[in-house]
């Protein structure tokens, strides 16, 4: 009997053995810590400086064209190209040099009408359209040029328009993105002087600007009584060309 019970205690010893073995040669791998870095992009002072800058636009540019309607195509184009052909000669001949006309659209269309009788369209005519726009550089000449291009045109003529622009608003951005710079600058020392830190130097800057057109309606004069037609009058007035800086300053 104490023969058997040492049999069974001894495999039992055997089992154990192994497990513990095994046990003992397992190592458990070293915590790993992730390195997490913080971007600087949202450190520092952040500034918008706004400058602005008044100018007189120096180019008026007319938006224009023909507009005429026959029973077929080939007439309709007809009538739009001798119209068109008179208001280039026009545009010439009061200075406009080629270069600053530019055609901008040409389109035909069908012309139709609902026949009740017959349930269906009906072709009446077609319409051709030619568009173009004239820079004028001697603003003061616009109101000389339109009538001109108005006379040739005749019934034709078409007017859609009239907008100023300033040719090379160079110089007028420098001055502007000064004034933005320097608003920013002073933005960013009163947040400095608020928050008790010290400003450093500027670590990021990016730049837009606006240099609007300026629309304006177009009143045609008429003659009374006989009378001449006078000049129509044609005002550039002013515009306001602006610049945006976004600064970003150290805090040191």
């Amino acid at each position: 009997m104490k023969t058997k019970r040492f049999l069974i205690m001894a495999a039992a010893l055997a089992l154990i053995v192994p497990v513990i073995a095994l046990t003992g040669c397992t190592t458990a791998a070293p915590a790993t810590t992730q390195n997490i870095t913080v971007g600087s992009q949202q450190e520092g002072i952040w500034v918008n400086g706004q400058g602005e800058v008044q100018a007189v636009p120096d180019v008026a540019v007319l938006s224009l064209g023909v507009q005429a309607q026959a029973t077929t195509v080939a007439e309709a184009q007809a009538m739009a190209s001798t119209a068109m052909d008179a208001v280039m000669s026009a545009l010439k001949s009061n200075g406009i040099d080629e270069d600053d006309i530019q055609t901008t659209g040409y389109n035909i269309w069908q012309q139709t009408r609902w026949d009740n009788d017959k349930q269906v369209e009906v072709v009446i005519g077609y319409q051709v359209s030619n568009n173009v726009q004239v820079k004028v550089r001697q603003v003061d000449n616009a109101g000389v040029v339109l009538d001109a291009a108005v006379a040739a045109g005749g019934d034709l003529i078409r007017v859609q328009g009239i907008y100023f622009e300033v040719d090379d608003p160079s110089s007028f951005l420098d001055e502007a993105r000064a004034n933005a710079v320097a608003d920013a600058k002073a933005k960013a020392e009163q947040l400095a002087d608020l928050a008790g830190v010290d400003l450093g130097k500027p670590i990021y800057i990016t730049e837009s600007y606006y240099s609007p057109v300026v629309y304006r309606g177009v009143e045609m004069a008429a003659s009374d009584g006989g009378m001449p037609v006078p000049t129509t009058p044609i005002t550039p007035g002013e515009t306001t060309i602006t610049a945006t800086v976004q600064i970003v300053y150290q805090i040191v």
